[in-house]
């Protein structure tokens, strides 16, 4: 049987890709890409194909998730295929199934690691990567209907005094991306409806813009006023800090994501 192998692209650029990953990409039959998980603003195929001298096959969503991945396990069922995926591979669960099913298949699967939004994101608002709790998508309303879940989860969390990542929708096949603004709005809204009061415009929250570019946008301050804050163009990732911080967090947000100086009120 053949070989399937799922490559990390990183975060922003087609040079995001490690040497290791370069190397599986040249020595492999087929190629293909999918860029519907996350956004990377200066991946370019043509370029791409230029470092490789590889030809690559973008798949969609309904390739990946609606067909089961049937385009790609055909060929690596009798080659070496290769996925690259924005980020890390496995952080999206539709990977992690179409692993499942190529090694059922008894297609040998391996992972060729990417730099992922996840640690990125937290390295560069300088929270404390232990102290974050469950993750959470922010979807696009469905017309008047708003998910609950992201104000259950950032609850959850803050009650135990965790932060929380909040993934910002994606829909590359509408071109459309969640932007800061839009997901905070959402959460007030859902303030509204819930009336619990941990989604205050008085709390933190830190918004980032295109991590991975050498030139990211980093921003803490309250909903209030962040909202009205200019990140420029996606993607953007958005954290709801917990309740309380560690002294040496809130200096971070002070120092690198031009937090107002009231969050040391925030330190305990």
């Amino acid at each position: 049987m053949g070989e399937l192998v799922f490559i990390g692209l990183g975060l922003y650029s087609y040079s995001d890709i490690s040497l290791r990953g370069l190397d599986e990409v040249k020595g492999a039959d087929y190629i293909f890409v999918e860029l519907y998980t996350g956004l990377m603003p200066e991946f370019s195929i043509d370029a791409f194909k230029k470092i490789t001298g590889k030809n690559l096959i973008v798949v969609s969503r309904r390739n990946i998730e609606d067909e089961g991945g049937q385009i790609v396990l055909e060929k690596a069922a009798h080659g070496r295929a290769v996925l690259l995926v924005p980020g890390d591979p496995m952080i999206a669960t539709t990977h992690i199934a179409l692993r499942v099913k190529a090694e059922r298949m008894g297609i040998k699967t391996r992972i060729v690691h990417g730099a992922s939004i996840l640690s990125a994101a937290m390295g560069l608002s300088g929270l404390q990567n232990y102290r974050f709790g469950k993750s959470v998508t922010i979807p696009f309303p469905d017309g008047d209907i708003i998910s609950q879940t992201p104000y259950n989860v950032i609850a959850e969390n803050k009650m135990r005094n965790l932060h929380t990542l909040c993934f910002l929708d994606i829909r590359a096949e509408e071109s459309r991306y969640m932007t800061i603004k839009d997901a905070l709005e959402i959460l007030l809204r859902l303030e509204d409806v819930n009336k619990r009061g941990f989604l205050r415009k008085s709390e933190l929250a830190v918004g980032i813009a295109r991590a991975g570019a050498e030139d990211p946008i980093v921003k803490a301050d309250s909903m209030r006023d962040l909202i009205d804050f200019d990140f420029g163009g996606p993607p953007h990732i958005l954290i709801m800090p917990a309740n309380k911080l560690h002294f040496m967090e809130a200096e971070a947000l002070i120092t690198l994501a031009k937090a107002p100086k009231w969050v040391m009120e925030m330190v305990g």
